[in-house]
């Protein structure tokens, strides 16, 4: 059997459709706000353990360039060292009093070079300490963040494990529904749908109002809807309106009307019994 043609299809066969399609798409919703923010909770958690590591690399990277420098500056210090005691052995051979001078300084020289070297290795050790203990605060924020990533992951897997089939179906029904709906039609829909705060694109009529931004309706527009002859948008919020009749929905009325409703007809029953009742007498006068 042919498929209709979605373009074929009356007023009323589209807004039921197009009903049909909006709660299931509801149903999309709530499956998904069972997850709360707790996607985005883990996808926050994962960034910030990415800078973390980051982090942690530069940090490493920085102590392992001091240590380095340390080393180098230890070679230097055992190279001065070495040349302090062949000028010092050399001092003993010295045939004038210009070599001595030129040894002398040259020791002099050497000496200060060693004690350069310290500093600097003085200065490179405090750096380290210091980039240790921040490398040890930020590993310890790290894996304190895994465990509650963790933590997150295991509860979201379980929400989306207990909710996944439920929402495989209605995916399924979603794409089913959509193949019915004019496509012209359906892009408005989901554009009206985008924009709703509330993911409503189509609503039916409540209380002479509109049932989602809640503007009431002229008669002759809510006449216009129930007839089913066109489509027709909310003039306020832009949303498609839909008879509760043909949506299918039951409007009750409210405890409250109901209580007006009674008090208005036990005010008619007593105003009528006064009304029937006979007049009395007062006392001492003449019937």
């Amino acid at each position: 059997m042919a498929k209709k043609d979605p373009t074929d299809l009356s007023v009323e066969e589209r807004l039921k459709t197009l009903y049909q399609l909006q709660t299931t798409l509801s149903g999309i919703d709530e499956k998904r706000a069972l997850r709360g923010e707790l996607p985005l909770e883990v996808q926050d958690l994962e960034d910030e353990i990415e800078g973390l590591t980051t982090r942690i690399e530069k940090i490493q990277n920085d102590i392992d360039e001091y240590e380095q420098a340390v080393t180098m500056k230890k070679g230097e210090i055992e190279t001065a060292k070495a040349s302090v005691e062949r000028y010092k052995a050399q001092l003993n051979d010295v045939k004038n009093n210009r070599e001595y001078d030129t040894l002398s300084k040259e020791i002099e020289y050497q000496t200060l070079e060693i004690e350069l070297c310290n500093k600097k290795i003085k200065e490179a050790s405090f750096k380290i300490e210091e980039k240790k203990a921040e490398l040890a605060q930020n590993q310890e924020v790290v894996e304190d963040r895994r465990q509650a990533l963790e933590v997150k992951k295991n509860e979201l897997d379980e929400i989306m494990e207990e909710t996944r089939a439920e929402e495989d179906k209605l995916k399924l029904k979603v794409k089913e529904l959509e193949v019915k709906i004019e496509p012209r039609l359906l892009t408005s829909f989901k554009r009206i749908r985008k924009n709703a705060r509330n993911g409503l694109g189509i609503v039916y009529v409540q209380r002479d109002a509109c049932g989602g931004c809640f503007n009431k309706i002229p008669p002759q527009r809510q006449l216009d809807i129930k007839m089913h002859k066109k489509i027709i948008v909310c003039e306020y919020c832009g949303r498609i309106l839909i008879d509760p009749e043909l949506a299918g929905v039951k409007l009750t009325t409210t405890g409250t009307e109901e209580k007006k409703t009674r008090k208005r007809s036990i005010r008619k029953t007593v105003k009528k019994v006064e009304e029937q009742a006979p007049e009395v007498p007062e006392a001492g006068t003449e019937a």
